[in-house]
């Protein structure tokens, strides 16, 4: 069960990320901040999703806007699928899946005939004040990049 709600702020968190860097929520006050947790480095709908931020960071600059990606995978693997795609932001590793935990996306799901726990692909939107705005459960990343940027747009009116 997630230990957030929309319209609360979120209890801050900290979690090692790319860089040799320990980040925190509280490092992005004042910032709106958008954490998408993913199934799994170098895997064709995360390096799709990862690409779709990277090529719109312009536009999350300009709203004011820091972009976190998350999934189980060691900063080690992070650091190495950062590179080859060129993101721009950081990655964070959720190892022992306290971040999975704090935003509930951890759920059993079917692959290839078999249950197994993984990472539902999720974004959340915390805004500037650290409170949660907007969450995405169950993402397609083919339009999910311009529902983000959309609910950002309203956000910053």
């Amino acid at each position: 069960m997630s230990n957030i709600n929309l319209g609360n702020p979120v209890d801050n968190f900290s979690a090692t990320a790319t860089g040799d860097k320990m980040i925190s929520l509280s490092d992005y006050l004042h910032k709106n901040l958008i954490i998408y947790f993913y199934p799994r480095d170098n895997t064709p709908g995360c390096t799709q999703e990862g690409k779709d931020f990277r090529d719109y960071i312009e536009e999350f600059n300009a709203l004011n806007t820091v972009i976190l990606g998350v999934s189980r995978d060691s900063v080690r693997v992070h650091e190495g699928f950062k590179s080859k795609q060129e993101f721009p932001f950081d990655l964070l590793s959720d190892k022992d899946e306290a971040l999975c935990n704090l935003f509930d996306v951890i759920k059993m799901k079917n692959m290839y005939g078999k249950q197994v726990r993984g990472i539902e692909r999720s974004t959340f939107l915390i805004d500037a004040n650290g409170i949660l705005q907007y969450e995405w459960r169950k993402v397609k990343v083919k339009t999910h990049i311009k529902d983000v940027l959309e609910k950002l747009k309203s956000l910053n009116k």
